[in-house]
């Protein structure tokens, strides 16, 4: 056997890659969100819409882009250094860090939901305690997390990782025992569904244009995959036709998923105690579906208990891991002051945990001025869909300037070959996302309109100042 062969069997399948990205990219909440944001069945369409024209194109530039750097580790800081410098990887860098803050924010919150469904199998009394309190107790979590972060516990990334496919993997069978549960309880009575055009088109209204941050979140994250375009044994043809089937898996999991909770959850209650349905949706939607296959709490357990690992490990890594991608990139030493680097002897990044302690702690303890717990976690997961996406920006962007010089580089793939088009979609993409964040920061609630302001605007200004600070400090240094 020559060496070719032995290295096209170690070559990757189109199809495992699609499985792979499959469950990086999709989630259960995903399915909830949509429902619960944009009326019901009436997702449908707006899924339909996004998987065609951004999540497609998003995924196949992503390819292009892994392909191209495939010796770069697949980062979108690497990509923007190669193709538009270091000063702009450093802000892109920057970008993936500050989205997390938000993030770190919600899943203390979330974290200590799942616990309260996991030992009581109800959450009644913790949406009715004082938001002061609960507050208060999720700090206390995140500063436990931020301590821990600081001792390098890598464990913590086998258990996240654990919770996620068994999470994942939950949300496969929810659809399956869904679809299945009249035949196996036919005295049941579930919701009736139109699937008339009239019911499936969506109004275009306020509520609807502000509310797309969410679908742009939750197709979002394939450039995670890009280290895998490579290893395909045919890239230039293998990539997409992986990514045009995990847009169709992605597109029908969302459909039938969206269906299912039709089956259980009428939109007019949803409308009615929205709040609740957010922070509690996916709870009472695998307690309902314990219920019908008359094994009680079961399945709500099972679930709760793996978002409660899922939540606090993700927590712990989201503290540390975006952390060192910022401060361990090369552009760190250039435009970030020395003190942000200094490690402890865990290898941890010790006033960096510290600044995010700062500024999620900040978030968290806000919320206390949020009436009800419920409200806490619907305005969190708006301002994460309105932040998270921002790191999109610098894949397009990235593969703008890659296109404008695209005879300097070589790639395995590529998008299309039609200059013309790459820009279009390019461009296309990075608008839309722009646009999403942009109209998701509405609220008709004052607090929640403020935190959506004041957060990107503070990360920004933080992000622009550290160069400041290193310039300052560099130049003290010569003078001395």
């Amino acid at each position: 056997m020559d060496n070719l062969e032995v290295q096209n069997k170690k070559k990757m399948t189109w199809s495992t890659l699609a499985l792979m990205a499959f469950s990086t990219v999709w989630g259960f909440g995903n399915v909830i969100n949509g429902y619960m944001y944009f009326g019901g069945i009436k997702v449908v369409f707006s899924w339909v819409l996004m998987f065609a024209l951004y999540f497609v194109p998003y995924a196949l530039i992503v390819g292009e882009l892994g392909s191209t750097f495939k010796d770069s580790g697949g980062g979108v800081s690497s990509w923007v250094n190669e193709t538009m410098g270091p000063k702009w990887a450093y802000y892109a860098g920057w970008t993936y860090w500050a989205c997390h803050v938000a993030y770190i924010a919600g899943k203390g919150t979330g974290g200590l939901r799942a616990m309260t469904w996991a030992i009581f199998q109800d959450v009644t009394k913790f949406d009715q305690a004082s938001t002061v309190g609960i507050q208060f107790v999720t700090f206390l979590l995140f500063v436990a997390f931020c301590w821990l972060a600081s001792r390098g516990l890598t464990v913590l990334e086998t258990l996240a990782t654990i919770a996620g496919s068994a999470t994942f993997i939950m949300s496969i069978l929810y659809i399956l025992m869904m679809f299945a549960a009249p035949a196996i309880n036919p005295a049941v009575s579930f919701h009736s569904i139109n699937l008339s055009w009239k019911s499936l088109v969506p109004n275009f209204n306020v509520n609807y244009f502000t509310s797309l941050s969410i679908l742009v979140f939750a197709v979002g994250g394939c450039e995670k995959i890009s280290p895998y375009v490579n290893k395909l044994k045919h890239p230039s043809k293998d990539f997409p036709k992986a990514m045009i089937v995990l847009a169709i898996m992605v597109m029908i999991s969302a459909i039938l998923g969206t269906i299912a909770m039709a089956m259980m959850f009428d939109p007019n209650a949803v409308k009615n105690n929205f709040d609740s349905y957010i922070a509690n949706g996916d709870y009472w939607a695998f307690q309902k579906l314990g219920n019908y296959y008359h094994i009680g709490n079961v399945l709500l357990v099972i679930y709760a208990i793996t978002n409660v690992i899922g939540q606090f490990s993700t927590l712990c890594l989201s503290i540390d891991a975006p952390l060192r991608i910022l401060l361990g990139s090369k552009e760190a030493k250039d435009f970030i002051p020395a003190g942000l680097l200094k490690k402890n002897k865990y290898g941890a990044y010790i006033n960096g945990i510290k600044m995010v302690g700062i500024l999620s702690g900040a978030i968290i303890l806000s919320q206390s001025l949020v009436p009800g717990a419920a409200k806490v976690m619907s305005q969190l997961i708006k301002l994460n869909s309105t932040m998270m996406p921002l790191r999109y920006l610098w894949v397009f962007a990235a593969y703008i300037a890659l296109r404008k010089a695209r005879d300097k580089y070589r790639s395995d793939y590529v998008f299309s070959k039609h200059q013309g088009m790459a820009y279009f979609f390019g461009v296309w993409c990075f608008l839309i996302t722009g646009a999403c964040c942009l109209l998701g920061i509405y609220s008709t609630d004052p607090f929640a309109l403020t935190l959506n302001i004041v957060t990107p605007v503070v990360l920004v200004a933080l992000g622009m100042i550290l160069p400041t600070i290193k310039n300052y400090q560099d130049k003290k240094a010569e003078e001395n």
